[in-house]
């Protein structure tokens, strides 16, 4: 099976890994880079289309287009890492790099990447899997379904580990008819030890991006783990005990149940999606000129105000003005129009309340700017924790002078499809574009990072 036919294209990995590669080509990304920027136009109104039809429809179109990726589960033997590790390493120009960031999935990882000139390798990818016949409110069934599909991709894959990922609050559309199988290598694959042996620049400097996030799991065989529930909205004791938020949530989906039943979780493991497991870095002995940068932190937004900081002193260094602010948020991530239009850019993990209150947190400590921009991610779900429409609203309004969302449909969010096409074409038409400076050095920048170290971020040596 090709790599690229395996892997989701609607996953946060997927969407920065083309974000940042398209940036190191000299581009930008259109339609999340899966397609060619003149299809934008045509892609937006067919979305847009989608965004009228009436709610059922709608969610009926967006889950589809979410099973159509998924794999046959008789297929999943073919699945090969290595092919896996070959598909990622070649997204990236052929030529020698000063830095290499590997490890966890992060936006603002991501955009740090981007400032110095630095492709990135993760850790993590998520393989859906085509399943029927499971009530998606029913985890022990899910898991159930899963046990065999993951005994064929792991006897095939000997050095993945696999987070079976059941989330009915914020992935409710896309699970009806798929599993989300996140794998992680547990070990450096073949293709990133040739990918930094040959294009790590002389006297040039790895670092690993290290997610220390942790959730609940339990173990359904060897490397093989089931998460219930994600990183979002709703907390780790809504979904293994309930309460009157999924007791409501389930109420308006229709569902029979008012809280759910998952199996009993025997162990704290790194999370699905963002979590980094620290299992492969004894193979970067050897393999990486000393000493290795380990970028630490608990939580995935942790990055973001310190990325932020790291983006304002590469702007003034250049010349350029610090009065624009740009909240990307999931996979909605754009390098290219981030430099282009010198927008300091603070990743916003996902569409949450709890998301919502890092941006205005960050506003609070550092100063409003002249400019707030905003892509907002749509799912498609009226999940657990969602921040309405008008608090991101609020959010953009706080700017002193110009506060936009960037390509989102008010009325239709978060079953704002449209969303992925238009987001990159109205940040395209800001004003006042700016040339993309020389990179940044890795010592400038770890010197600006070092002085936001605490107990919740940290670079080491």
């Amino acid at each position: 099976m090709k790599p690229g036919r395996a892997v989701a294209s609607f996953d946060s990995t997927t969407g920065l890994l083309r974000g940042l590669s398209h940036y190191l080509a000299g581009s930008d990304a259109p339609l999340l880079g899966q397609l060619p920027g003149a299809l934008e136009p045509v892609m937006s109104a067919l979305m847009s289309g989608v965004n009228r039809m009436p709610r059922g429809m709608a969610d009926r179109v967006y889950a589809l287009s979410g099973i159509s990726e998924a794999i046959p589960q008789r297929r999943l033997s073919e699945v090969s890492s290595d092919a896996l590790a070959e598909w990622i390493a070649e997204h990236y120009p052929k030529r020698q790099y000063p830095v290499i960031f590997l490890g966890s999935s992060n936006g603002a990882a991501v955009h740090l990447a981007a400032a110095l000139d630095a492709p990135w390798l993760p850790q993590t990818v998520l393989l859906p899997v085509r399943r029927s016949g499971v009530d998606r409110d029913a985890p022990r069934a899910e898991m159930a379904a899963g046990r065999e599909a993951g005994r064929q991709l792991l006897d095939a894959n000997p050095h993945l580990g696999l987070h079976h990922m059941h989330d009915p609050n914020q992935d409710r559309l896309m699970i009806t008819g798929m599993s989300y199988f996140r794998v992680k290598w547990l070990r450096l694959p073949d293709a990133y030890r040739r990918f930094i042996r040959e294009r790590l620049a002389p006297g040039g400097v790895v670092v690993s991006v290290e997610c220390g996030l942790q959730w609940p799991v339990t173990e359904v065989a060897a490397r093989h783990h089931f998460q219930f529930g994600a990183l979002g909205g709703a907390t780790e004791d809504e979904y293994h005990h309930g309460g009157p938020r999924v007791a409501d949530l389930l109420r308006r989906y229709g569902a029979v149940r008012r809280r759910w039943a998952p199996p009993p979780w025997d162990a704290y493991q790194p999370e699905a999606e963002w979590g980094f497991e620290e299992s492969w870095l004894a193979d970067l002995e050897g393999v990486v000129p000393e000493p290795l940068r380990r970028v630490r932190f608990d939580h995935p937004e942790r990055m973001s105000p310190v990325v932020a900081e790291v983006y304002r002193a590469w702007y003034e260094q250049n010349g350029i003005p610090t009065e624009r602010l740009l909240f990307d948020c999931f996979l909605l991530v754009e390098p290219w129009w981030t430099v282009r239009t010198g927008s300091i850019p603070f990743w916003l993990a996902f569409n949450s309340e709890n998301s919502l209150s890092a941006a205005h947190s960050y506003l609070d400590r550092t100063g409003v700017p002249d400019e707030i921009r905003l892509m907002l991610f749509s799912h498609g779900t009226e999940s657990i924790g969602l921040a309405p429409i008008d608090s991101w609203e609020k959010l953009s309004a706080r700017a002193r002078k110009v506060g936009a969302l960037v390509g989102v449909d008010r009325k239709a969010f978060p079953r704002d499809f449209a969303v992925f096409a238009r987001a990159h074409r109205e940040l395209a038409r800001t004003r006042h574009l700016y040339p993309i400076p020389a990179p940044m050095p890795w010592e400038r920048a770890e010197d600006v990072m070092r002085r936001h170290v605490d107990h919740t971020f940290s670079v080491e040596p």
